[in-house]
C-alpha cells in the first residue's frame, strides 16, 4: 500500500492494512517516516522525519498554485519525481506474481498504478474523501500539461510509454473505492459509478489515554478547535476559530507549535494532539477545518460543528454537512460571523437524531477491506507482454535474489 500526507490521509491507510493483516494477509506500507511508529505494519518509508517536515511546511504554498507556488515547482522541490521512482521500485520488488494486490491514495499513488502497468498486478485506488474523485479531471489535466515532460521522463526511466490520455488513465485502476456512504455523496457531487463506497473510515479507532491535563479542561465541556494534522492551512484559521468561541472555554488541538496564535485567549487550553474518540463526546461542539476524519468523528458523537473550510476538499465536505443540515459553513469571506454560528449550533444541541441511521465510523475500513481481499483473487491472471525495454528496466528495480530467478 502506498500513502501520502498527513493523518487524515495515512491513518486510514494504517487501519486499512491493519485489518487486512488480521484477516491473514501480509501488508507493507509505503508511506512518511514519521508513520513507522503509528503502524503495525511492515514499513517502507519514502522520506525522513526531517524531509517530509519540509515537505509539509511547502504545502502551504499549495492554497495558492500561481507563479513560484506552481505545482510543477512543487513537485520539483521536493523531489516528488525522484519519490515516484523509489515507489515504483519498491513496489515491484516487493511484488509476489500471482500473490501481491497493489493499493495506493487515489490521484497522489501513481506508483501504484504504474508499478500494476511493469508487473501486470491487480490495483486498487482508494478515495479518503469525494474531492478526490471530483478533482481527478483537474488533477489529469495537470498531469497531462504542467507535468507531462516529466512524467514521461520518469516513466521512460521505468521502461514504460508516455500516456497520451491521463482521463482515460485515471479511470483505469481495477477497483476505485470511496471511503464515505453513499448518503454523503448524494449531497453533493456524485462519484462515478465505477465507484465502491463502503463507509466512514475515522483515523483515530486506537483507544488512546488523555494526555495529562485533558481531563481537566473537559469538564467545562469546551469548545474543540482543530485544523487538522498538516499545514496546509489558510493562516486566518485559528484566529478566527477562537475569536468565535467569545469567551467560552476552548480546547485548541494544533500539533505544530508555531501555528498556535499567542497570547492565548482564557479559558483556552492548546494541545499538540488528542485521541478525538474520548473528546469529541465531552466537548459542547467543534470549530474546525473540515477534514472528513473530523467531520467523522463529530457526527458520531453527535456533537455540533461549525466548519471554516478552505482549500483541498474541506469545502466540499462542509457544503455536503450543510445541505444536510449537520453543520454550519462559513467560507473565509465569513469568518467574521463565527461566533454566531457557534451560538446557533450550540442552541440546536445534540445532532445524533439528524445523522443517518446507521453511522459506524468503521464500516469504511471492514468494507475496503473485504473488496481488496476479493481483489487478490485476480491476482494470479497474466502478466501483460513487456518489450524487451521493459524488461531491462524491471530487472533493474529487482533484487539480487529475484533477478537470479528464471
Amino acid at each position: 500500500m502506498v500513502t501520502h500526507g498527513t493523518d487524515g490521509d495515512v491513518l486510514p491507510f494504517v487501519r486499512l492494512g491493519e485489518r487486512l493483516r488480521s484477516d491473514g494477509h501480509e501488508v507493507t506500507l509505503i508511506s512518511h517516516e514519521p508513520y513507522r511508529d503509528r503502524c503495525d505494519l511492515d514499513f517502507i518509508p519514502i522520506d525522513t522525519a526531517e524531509e517530509f517536515a519540509r515537505h509539509q511546511a511547502d504545502t502551504a504554498h499549495l492554497m495558492d498554485t500561481r507563479g513560484e507556488s506552481s505545482w510543477l515547482g512543487f513537485y520539483l522541490r521536493n523531489g516528488l519525481f525522484e519519490q515516484l521512482l523509489l515507489e515504483t521500485r519498491a513496489l515491484t520488488a516487493a511484488h509476489r506474481p500471482g500473490d501481491t494486490v497493489l493499493v495506493g491514495r487515489h490521484t497522489s499513488a501513481v506508483s501504484v498504478r504504474f508499478a500494476a502497468e511493469l508487473l501486470g498486478a491487480p490495483a486498487a485506488w482508494v478515495s479518503v474523501s469525494p474531492i478526490q474523485v471530483m478533482s481527478a479531471r483537474l488533477a489529469a489535466h495537470m498531469y497531462g500539461t504542467e507535468l507531462a515532460d516529466r512524467f514521461t521522463e520518469t516513466r521512460a526511466r521505468l521502461g514504460l510509454p508516455p500516456i497520451t490520455d491521463w482521463q482515460r488513465w485515471f479511470a483505469g485502476a481495477d477497483l476505485d473505492i470511496g471511503l464515505w456512504p453513499d448518503w454523503f455523496d448524494q449531497a453533493g457531487a456524485r462519484a462515478p459509478a465505477r465507484f465502491r463506497l463502503t463507509g466512514f473510515a475515522v483515523p483515530d479507532e486506537a483507544d488512546e489515554d488523555l494526555p495529562d491535563g485533558a481531563d481537566e479542561a473537559l469538564v467545562e465541556r469546551p469548545v474543540l478547535i482543530s485544523g487538522g494534522t498538516g499545514r496546509m492551512l489558510n493562516p486566518r484559521f485559528y484566529r478566527a476559530a477562537l475569536d468565535g468561541c467569545a469567551g467560552r472555554p476552548a480546547l485548541l488541538v494544533v500539533p505544530h507549535e508555531d501555528l498556535v496564535p499567542r497570547p492565548l485567549p482564557p479559558g483556552t487550553t492548546w494541545f499538540p494532539r488528542l485521541p478525538f474518540r474520548r473528546v469529541m463526546p465531552r466537548v459542547s461542539a467543534v470549530v474546525h477545518h473540515g477534514g472528513i476524519g473530523t467531520l467523522t468523528r463529530a457526527l458520531a458523537a453527535g456533537t455540533p460543528q461549525v466548519v471554516l473550510a478552505d482549500g483541498a476538499d474541506r469545502p466540499d465536505n462542509a457544503a455536503r454537512l450543510a445541505r444536510l443540515g449537520l453543520a454550519a459553513w462559513l467560507p473565509p469571506a465569513r469568518w467574521g460571523e463565527t461566533a454566531a454560528a457557534l451560538a446557533d449550533v450550540l442552541a440546536d444541541g445534540d445532532l445524533t437524531g439528524r445523522v443517518p441511521a446507521g453511522l459506524d465510523p468503521s464500516a469504511g475500513i471492514a468494507g475496503a477491506a473485504e473488496l481488496i481481499a476479493k481483489l487478490s483473487g485476480q491476482a494470479r491472471r497474466t502478466r501483460p507482454e513487456l518489450t524487451p525495454h521493459q524488461l531491462l528496466a524491471l530487472r533493474r528495480h529487482l533484487s539480487s535474489a529475484k533477478r537470479d530467478r528464471p
